[in-house]
């Protein structure tokens, strides 16, 4: 009995400590998230839904989509793993510089103070991203420049 009590503890401890420690979900080992096809088919999947309702917390197409909803259920639509909230998302996979994003990276951007001042998007390519922006907008495609270039904090790869 005591055993099994204290077995229970250390993966309730190792559950805990993983999930504070911002881990990014996914095994870079894993073939799926080392091929660059899957890049070109999240930003297609993601595009595929341009002109869907934002709705706070959805992340289908039937229920419309936020931000991080949009990245979670465009990468889930390729057998790939990725954070549902969006400051785990701006900590997800690894680090790369603002000016060198591929398409498929998450962008990350600051709009406002605090912890729900972030919003992220799906680099697309030629200097655009796919997002879906705010209460009473659709998912569409944007341009960097100028107003989301000088928010843009972070970008963030998942396919390497």
């Amino acid at each position: 009995m005591r055993s099994s009590c204290r077995l229970f503890q250390i993966f309730l401890l190792a559950l805990i400590l993983g999930s504070l420690s911002g881990c990014a979900m996914f095994q870079p080992d894993d073939p799926g998230y080392n091929d660059p096809r899957k890049a070109q088919n999240i930003v297609r999947t993601a595009s595929s839904q341009e002109g869907k309702q934002y709705r706070m917390g959805g992340a289908s197409p039937s229920r419309g989509f936020d931000c991080s909803g949009l990245i979670w259920w465009a990468y889930r639509q390729n057998g790939l793993k990725v954070p549902r909230i969006t400051a785990d998302q701006a900590r997800a996979g690894y680090a790369v510089p603002k000016s060198q994003p591929k398409p498929g990276d998450i962008m990350v951007f600051r709009t406002s103070n605090g912890p729900r001042g972030l919003h992220t998007g799906i680099y697309a390519g030629n200097n655009t991203f796919i997002h879906s922006p705010r209460r009473g907008k659709t998912v569409r495609r944007e341009n960097m420049q100028p107003y989301w270039g000088n928010k843009l904090i972070a970008v963030r790869r998942i396919i390497i």
